[in-house]
């Protein structure tokens, strides 16, 4: 059953229901009318509320029950007091809408730390909890995932969040032919990914709109999911991993299964551009690993045999220092 037959079993519903009403009084076709205006004017409501989420709309309901349950204790206390049945009627609707605008506007405040309201309870045993995945904008881009996932290395439920992919649209519909083509990639490896992967991916439409930044977003809706987050992003890892987010880096990965290297081990590497010390070369392994050969300026564009003298591991990536192979 979708979202347009309800509506339209709705507006049935208040028809036939305006019409019984106002049969008494044989205006039965004037109810029928005031069915169907009062069911339209509901179902524009409804729509203007599409951005009301789950959460919220629990919480909410939440925080009324509370405050009428503490307007009715406190109202009762004061039945205590010889106080008169008007004064008594006044103190128990003004309590009942300060406690219930009080308890709806802290339960909405504080609503992604509810654990207590259905939509919230995880019905799952401790020993088979499913891993969630999110992924971010820049890793879907990368497009390293495919075969990472393939390899079944990294397994979960992989989720995206609506505003990931609202992002990912926009890079795609940008006047940069650069982003542009970036963000086709993205959304191309997206079907790829679904479809050769095998991998079922779940749409969350949790959005946080007094967030502005999307990795914030990202972080908070991790931390709400208990999810860990798959990125090649440096700043976004180091953000998630400060406020306890499990981040799933695919450049550390990449960086951890480089082939170790040791001093005076002999690699074959071309010489591509000067480095930014004096006389020094700098050319790539297959991998992307920089290697910088000392006293090799002159030898640009060649092909040379290099001995290395140290390893450098920084947090961006390794740095592999050598000399020419005499």
């Amino acid at each position: 059953m979708n979202l347009l037959l309800v509506r339209i079993l709705f507006v049935f519903g208040s028809v036939i229901i305006g019409y019984q009403t106002m049969m008494v009084q044989g205006a039965g076709v004037v109810g029928a009318l005031w069915g169907l205006a009062v069911s339209f004017v509901i179902i524009f409501l409804e729509i203007g509320m599409r951005k009301v989420s789950v959460r919220g709309l629990s919480s909410a309901v939440f925080g009324l029950i509370l405050g009428l349950i503490m307007s009715k204790l406190v109202t009762d206390a004061f039945s205590l007091a010889p106080i008169s049945s008007e004064q008594l009627s006044l103190i128990r609707v003004t309590l009942t809408l300060v406690f219930c605008y009080l308890g709806m506007a802290i339960a909405l405040r504080g609503k992604d730390e509810f654990n207590i309201i259905i939509p919230y309870v995880r019905l799952r045993r401790q020993n088979q909890a499913e891993e969630v995945v999110l992924l971010d904008t820049s890793v879907i881009i990368d497009g390293r995932i495919l075969d990472i996932f393939k390899t079944k290395f990294v397994e979960g439920k992989i989720v995206i969040p609506r505003f990931v992919l609202k992002e990912l649209q926009q890079i795609a519909d940008s006047t940069d032919p650069m982003k542009r083509q970036r963000g086709r990639r993205g959304l191309e490896l997206l079907h790829a990914f679904q479809k050769e992967a095998g991998q079922d991916i779940t749409v969350n439409e949790e959005d946080f709109p007094e967030i502005p930044e999307v990795d914030s977003k990202l972080v908070k809706l991790a931390k709400l999911l208990e999810a860990k987050i798959l990125t090649v992003d440096f700043n976004l890892n180091r953000v998630a991993t400060f406020q306890g987010v499990k981040v799933l880096n695919i450049n550390e990965l990449a960086n951890v299964l480089k082939p170790a290297m040791f001093p005076g081990e002999q690699i074959q590497i071309k010489l591509i551009k000067e480095g930014k010390e004096h006389n020094q070369a700098i050319g790539y392994l297959e991998d992307g690993t920089m290697v910088v050969v000392e006293d090799a300026r002159r030898m640009l564009g060649q092909e040379v045999r290099v001995a290395v003298t140290s390893v450098l591991q920084t947090q961006a990536g390794r740095m592999i220092f050598t000399k020419l192979e005499k």
